[in-house]
């Protein structure tokens, strides 16, 4: 190991066998956190090229267990990566089976200032975020969807890693971003991956280039496992949509496929949607678009949530009566100034959310389900002075004035409206 990491350091390039011996020899306990962590940091300094993080994504992918999807056709899976107020897999997953394709996915649970899939439904009571493998792909051969947390063997070394990488200042390294998330999305199966690139405040990627790099090297990642990829570059410079939380980004969910709504998060969701049916069944992305939209607004997404969220236990009275729990403490926060809201950074509302009990600080936190904040007023909006811009909510009153000094802090305002920026960047294929 003392090798790998001297000739990383000197910025020669990893054969295949040498990063094996590490990824298999860190899997195993052999190579101790010290020599993974300067392993780590070399590879942020020097990089690695495109064969280096093909390996490194390949080892890490078949370090545990690998998902067997081929009795199911037109498989599709989405990735995002990471924001606030991002509930598209709450949108896109129903949407996408109701359109015949086969949506096996495995999701996470939120940390720090970004909600978790997961998270979100398990706020509706009875939900089960847990099935057998079998249980798994029968759901999927039935009605078309399911969606669980990620299974404690699915590409371990990542887990592993990951975890160091996060207390060595080793994060921020594009091979071991592209690594990370491809080695889980392979490993899950699926023949089709859609991937939601996000840059702004509140994503870790701050700026549309850097964005783009990261999603064209994903992208050429997946290609050379065979895969159909496509990745969305779009925008977290604020949150996505109204409401960041988990019951209540649920509720803002389920008024999208209701029809009800017709704001950024639809747009979003219909061409994720888009790229998903055109990946797996070889439509243009507009032919697709139409058929996504078709299945919104005519109420077969909607139907299709349903049975879906009642397949996996979910009492689904809930969706239907709109009667998702909410905290029971609600506050009202008002604009401090008048003019156009200028910018609202996406991160510290995720911050404020979790300071109401909606997101974690640290893994272990328990989540309160029905905390978090709805947005009433967004970037460009003109406001007067003590108009309502926000209502958040909480089970624990003593969180509300903490939440609400970092919510006020993520607004600014100005006397000119700002300019409108594109929601989608752009979409690169493999």
């Amino acid at each position: 190991m003392y090798d790998i990491i001297l000739k990383k350091r000197r910025g020669e390039e990893l054969t295949d066998e040498e990063i094996r011996f590490f990824v298999d020899g860190y899997t195993r306990g052999e190579i101790p956190d010290y020599q993974a962590s300067a392993f780590c940091m070399a590879v942020c300094f020097r990089g690695m090229s495109e064969s280096e993080t093909f390996s490194l994504t390949k080892h890490m992918m078949y370090s545990g267990d690998t998902v067997d999807l081929s009795a199911l056709t037109h498989t599709v899976d989405k990735h995002s990566t990471g924001g606030v107020g991002d509930k598209t897999s709450l949108i896109a997953a129903p949407t996408a089976a109701s359109l015949g394709l086969s949506v096996a996915k495995m999701s996470g649970r939120g940390l720090g200032h970004t909600g978790g899939t997961i998270d979100k439904l398990e706020s509706i009571p009875g939900y089960r975020t847990s099935l057998t493998e079998e249980e798994f792909l029968n759901q999927v051969k039935k009605i078309g969807v399911a969606v669980i947390g990620q299974t404690g063997n699915l590409a371990p070394a990542d887990k592993k890693l990951y975890a160091l990488r996060d207390v060595t200042a080793t994060v921020d390294s594009l091979p071991l971003i592209v690594s990370s998330i491809m080695s889980k999305k392979l490993a899950a199966g699926a023949e089709n991956i859609v991937l939601d690139v996000k840059y702004g405040s509140g994503a870790f990627m701050k700026t549309p280039d850097d964005a783009k790099a990261l999603a064209s090297e994903m992208v050429k990642v997946g290609s050379s496992f065979g895969r159909k990829v496509s990745a969305l570059i779009t925008d977290m410079d604020k949150p996505l949509g109204n409401c960041v939380g988990n019951s209540l980004e649920v509720i803002e969910a389920v008024k999208v496929l209701r029809g009800e709504e017709k704001g950024e998060l639809y747009e979003l969701c219909v061409n994720i949607v888009s790229e998903m049916y055109s990946l797996a069944m070889g439509s243009t992305h507009e032919e697709a678009l139409a058929l996504a939209e078709n299945s919104i607004n005519s109420g077969k997404a909607y139907e299709k949530m349903l049975e879906w969220v009642s397949a996996q236990g979910g009492d689904v009275r809930y969706i239907e009566e709109n009667t998702l729990p909410v905290g029971e403490f609600a506050r009202v926060v008002r604009a401090s100034e008048g003019g156009f809201i200028s910018h609202i950074d996406a991160e510290k509302v995720g911050m404020s959310a979790s300071l109401l009990g909606a997101g974690r600080i640290s893994k272990t936190d328990r989540i309160d389900y029905g905390a978090g904040v709805m947005l009433q007023k967004n970037t460009g909006d003109h406001v007067r002075t003590g108009d309502e811009i926000a209502v958040m909510y909480s089970g624990d009153k003593d969180t509300l004035d903490a939440a609400e000094k970092m919510f006020v802090s993520a607004i600014e305002y100005s006397d000119t409206k700002p300019n409108d920026m594109p929601l989608i960047y752009g979409i690169l294929k493999g």
